[in-house]
């Protein structure tokens, strides 16, 4: 029984909120470009080092990709296609091309190691990519191993004109040196892709229950598995946000979307690119958001309305002495999600924006939308927001029964929203989705009288000391609270006594922090069984490209 069958929470929905979404089973995310491009022909679409790309630029490329993917390559309609590249212009038009021609999009971190990308190529079965150059030498190490037949090569300037482009091209290859080498014959120059005529396509009918994506965990333990994203799951998450958000959103098309999470992640492919592209807006494409000081020099250059993130970006802007000098004043929202949200970077954020920093929940396997933090908020208050519309939520314990309110337990989800299954693999999905339809996430969370959820930590994260729960997201918000801690993990570690014990991990601004003073600190802080054992200083926490701190490295 799910906790929200009285749904306790609907007072709490902006007003004119709907309690459910209807899905038009003939609505796919084709027929939303369709429409979108159709609204919008003459509007930027996207913009990517200075140049820019109208809806109508998009719709004609990627017909034509879509075309050359069909007519040249042979590509059938449930075939997959994987695509390995940072935010580039040519990466949304891919997408949108890919789909128009009845492929399953398979994105790929650009970064990612031979073993890894040789795992998801090899689990997708994928018969072609699409891949970024700075990182073809990666895939020429392992695509024997894989069942791909078709190698498009990208670069950095492909869509940036043929004088700024080829001079980008030529820095990145030769005097930088980014692009190591590689060999992979017979790969195809994409700019040449995008010959074919328009009518050239054919537009095979597809339907919400056709796959569009398989987007693959972030595998922060044990290997990668591919969630399958229906068109109908994806168009159901952009549904639910776009009812929690709609009195924010231009309906003339003029907004503006500052898009520094990478596409590849379901976060910016569903709730920045597809909600930015559904409305007319203008996604400003983030090549590079590491590089502080060229982020925030694009940034001045516009008047934004629409800025997420997640927290070890907002930090590192916030840290940075020319973030002061960046106009804030046509935001109307700014958003976080794939990590915990620290407390002390929300305060600090609203401080300099006069803008609540609103916190959402979701996964890949939930297209990603579980949770949005209502816009009416005033302050930063530590919940995850309120469920979308058509999504049941059910805490439960580790028996699977259902918790009193309020108390601790694992968040199951149910919802037009969550995938198909994880691909090709049975046991996996039977896991993870019971036999009433609600996936298991793996997070553990409650759920207050006012229906806001409240993430209090992983499962499989969660460190049991002599019998008693410690969750690492409560260690890590207090420690970093501390005026000389930047940033801190912690795991649990093995120990004689106790079972298992807290080890924490701290990165410290002042150099002359002792462990004897951050042991003290958590003494004041927290009951005996939460306090540390062991303490390291280290320089840097390993994390993920979306901001997610990787315990599994610092356990290994």
């Amino acid at each position: 029984m799910a906790t929200n069958r009285n749904k306790p929470w609907l007072k709490s929905y902006p007003e004119g909120t709907p309690e459910f979404i209807t899905l038009d089973p003939r609505k796919t995310i084709v027929k939303l470009l369709d429409e979108a491009e159709s609204s919008y022909p003459q509007n930027n679409a996207f913009v990517n080092f200075g140049v820019s790309m109208s809806y109508q630029d998009v719709q004609t490329k990627s017909k034509k990709f879509a075309a050359y993917l069909q007519n040249v390559l042979g590509l059938k309609k449930g075939d997959r296609i994987a695509m390995m590249m940072p935010n580039l212009l040519q990466y949304p038009v891919a997408i949108f091309g890919a789909l128009r021609a009845g492929l399953i999009v398979v994105n790929v971190n650009p970064l990612y190691t031979p073993r890894e990308l040789e795992h998801q190529l090899r689990d997708s079965g994928a018969k072609a990519i699409l891949i970024f150059e700075n990182s073809a030498h990666v895939l020429s190490a392992v695509i024997e191993n894989t069942e791909i037949e078709h190698v498009i090569i990208t670069k950095i300037g492909d869509f940036l004109g043929p004088i700024k482009g080829s001079l980008m091209n030529f820095v990145v290859k030769y005097l930088k040196r980014m692009v190591p080498r590689y060999s992979l014959p017979g790969k195809i120059d994409f700019k040449s892709t995008l010959g074919r005529p328009v009518t050239d396509l054919d537009e095979s009918p597809i339907s919400i229950d056709d796959l569009a994506f398989l987007q693959y965990t972030g595998a922060t333990t044990g290997l990668s598995k591919g969630a399958m994203l229906s068109h109908g799951n994806v168009i159901a998450s952009l549904e639910q946000l776009e009812s929690m958000l709609v009195d924010l959103i231009d309906e003339e098309g003029s907004d503006i979307y500052i898009n520094a999470l990478p596409i590849y992640h379901i976060y910016s492919l569903s709730v920045i690119v597809l909600a930015g592209y559904t409305n007319g807006g203008l996604n400003v494409l983030i090549t590079n958001p590491r590089d502080t000081d060229g982020f925030i020099k694009e940034i001045k250059k516009w008047r934004f309305t629409f800025f997420n993130g997640v927290n070890t970006l907002y930090e590192s802007l916030l840290n940075h002495p020319e973030i002061k000098n960046v106009n804030f004043d046509s935001m109307k929202l700014s958003g976080t999600g794939g990590s915990a949200c620290r407390q002390s970077t929300a305060e600090r954020w609203q401080e300099l924006t006069g803008n609540v920093l609103l916190e959402g929940y979701g996964l890949s396997e939930t297209s990603p939308s579980v949770s949005v933090s209502p816009a009416y908020l005033t302050k930063f208050n530590g919940f995850v927001g309120l469920p979308v519309p058509s999504t049941e939520i059910s805490i439960r314990d580790e028996t699977g029964k259902q918790v009193r309110r309020g108390d601790p337990g694992e968040i199951c989800v149910k919802g037009p929203q969550v995938m198909q299954g994880y691909w090709e693999n049975e046991e996996a999905t039977n896991e993870a989705i019971d036999e009433e339809g609600f996936f298991k996430t793996g997070d553990i969370g409650t759920l207050n009288s006012d229906g806001f959820i409240k993430i209090v930590d992983r499962k499989k994260d969660m460190i049991l000391v002599s019998g008693f729960n410690v969750y690492p997201n409560e260690i890590e918000d207090v420690v970093s609270l501390h005026p000389d801690i930047i940033e801190a993990a912690c795991i649990g570690v093995d120990d004689e006594k106790t079972g298992e014990a807290v080890k924490l991990f701290v990165v410290k601004s002042n150099s002359s922090l002792s462990i004897d003073e951050v042991m003290d600190y958590c003494k004041d802080n927290f009951t005996g069984y939460k306090v540390p054992k062991h303490i390291e200083f280290i320089d840097e926490l390993p994390k993920s490209n979306v901001g997610k701190v990787l315990r599994r490295s610092l356990r290994e």
